[in-house]
């Protein structure tokens, strides 16, 4: 066993990956007003989708007819092997883009590393893992910029391309049209689970690996113009964001909602970040629970990472999991 493989480096971290967003109250009372700023002179290209109704990523139209998409995210380890958590932070980055439809072109790497704490070979492996999962989605992976930092973080930021009058955004759902969810929940259990105990889940993994490509070409050809990623504000809190972006609510058969086998045993043995509780604290006002116990609220809530898109469609081969439905309560839920 080398040096590295002996190093949990979920332990250098105050969080898990997506789990340690600033929660969404906070974020949108931070951002509040900044869409309102001063417009830019000459723009080279057109703001399509901004910070209005928070969407996954910035699309702006240039001059060819086509739109640029642009977003970053990075994260703390989500898991201890270091090749992983840079495939599942490319992933997670990578998502943004595909979740409105787009392809992504280049990415440059996002690095903060506690250079007099962690070898720097664990460091190669997770920008190695960022640049196998990148060339899997055939997006470059060119430089990018590291930081001397207490805490590790990775992640990528990506620019894809896409046909502006196809792009899938979060305030384009209509009454009536079914929600498909792409990708299992209770990634977030699982990785609690991990970064207490150090067990291995690999189908949390291969479900963090698991790029959102296919999904979002199967949506774009099916004419599919309202879709989200399901990150760390859990299904229910991006699903309450894409209700109040288009006007609707919406409805969710919490039994219809797939989950990771070991998902359930996570949550009885208490393994619940605070990033989940704070996902379901901040969608109650806004939601009908009272069909569900508080476990299964918590599992709708549980803050996943590079999960799955949730698409106002259907796409042959993935869960019908709800509708959208006129505007009432924001969501109901119903076993």
């Amino acid at each position: 066993m080398t040096a590295t493989e002996t190093v949990r480096l979920t332990q250098y971290a105050h969080g898990g990956g997506c789990a340690c967003k600033i929660p969404p109250g906070e974020l949108e009372e931070m951002v509040r007003g900044l869409s309102g700023s001063e417009p830019v002179r000459e723009p080279a290209g057109e703001l399509v989708v901004g910070l209005d109704t928070g969407d996954d990523a910035a699309v702006v139209r240039i001059e060819d007819g086509r739109a640029l998409v642009l977003t970053t995210d990075f994260f703390p380890p989500v898991v201890d092997d270091a090749y992983d958590w840079g495939r599942i932070a490319a992933a997670n980055a990578l998502s943004d883009v595909y979740a409105m439809g787009g392809q992504p072109v280049v990415a440059v790497n996002l690095l903060g590393w506690p250079r007099d704490l962690l070898p720097f070979e664990l460091a190669a492996e997770v920008l190695r893992g960022g640049l196998v999962v990148a060339h899997q989605a055939g997006c470059h992976l060119a430089g990018g910029h590291s930081v001397d930092d207490p805490e590790p973080k990775y992640g990528l930021a990506v620019t894809g391309v896409a046909d502006p009058e196809l792009l899938m955004r979060n305030d384009t759902g209509r009454p009536g049209q079914p929600l498909t969810l792409t990708k299992p929940l209770g990634i977030g259990v699982l990785n609690s689970r991990h970064k207490a105990t150090g067990e291995v889940f690999p189908e949390a993994v291969a479900t963090m690996v698991q790029l959102n490509q296919q999904a979002a070409r199967a949506a774009v050809r099916a004419g599919i113009r309202c879709a989200t990623d399901v990150t760390g504000f859990g299904l229910l809190g991006h699903l309450l964001k894409l209700a109040r972006a288009s006007g609707v609510s919406a409805v969710v058969d919490s039994a219809a909602v797939p989950y990771l086998e070991p998902a359930r045993a996570a949550l009885r043995d208490g393994y619940v970040s605070g990033g989940t509780r704070r996902n379901l604290q901040w969608v109650s006002p806004d939601a009908d629970l009272s069909a569900v116990d508080e476990d299964e609220a918590l599992l709708l809530a549980d803050a996943q990472t590079s999960g799955g898109l949730l698409v106002a469609g259907e796409l042959p081969g993935w869960p019908v999991i709800g509708e959208l439905v006129p505007r009432g309560e924001q969501l109901v839920v119903v076993r």
